[in-house]
């Protein structure tokens, strides 16, 4: 069965407002003078057909989001995004610090150091403790 484009936009939509707030959109936005087309494949693929399917919860999507983004080392802002949006979907500062942590075996200490500087910064702007388990 074939999805429209609007209908995968329409869902991204809504997924990426669920995940990110408004700064996923924002983001979203900046790039739509320099690349729309970019702006649209972010919201209908990775949105729409990515992180709306039904296979994994939001929380579990945004740990594994926060890994990858952990793991490439060069991210921060994107990796900011997605621990914003994992907080916001119900996971814990505990549970966003672990998966970072995690990647020091497979990334690397450098990878997990930038990873964790990233989350202090997201969860000081949160006013949220970083050992906080809820």
């Amino acid at each position: 069965m074939s999805t429209s484009n609007t209908d995968r936009h329409a869902a991204g939509l809504v997924t990426l407002k669920s995940i990110t707030g408004s700064s996923g959109e924002a983001v979203v936005d900046s790039l739509k003078d320099i690349a729309p087309d970019f702006a649209d494949w972010i919201v209908a693929f990775a949105y729409g057909d990515v992180m709306a399917r039904p296979g994994l919860d939001k929380s579990t999507r945004q740990i594994a989001t926060i890994a990858a983004l952990t793991a490439l080392g060069t991210a921060s802002a994107q990796l900011k995004v997605h621990i914003n949006g994992a907080l916001n979907v119900g996971c814990t500062p505990l549970q966003v610090t672990e998966a970072i942590l995690q990647m020091a075996v497979y990334a690397g200490f450098p990878a997990a150091i930038n990873g964790l500087v990233a989350a202090r910064e997201v969860f000081l702007e949160r006013g949220v403790s970083p050992l906080s388990p809820q």
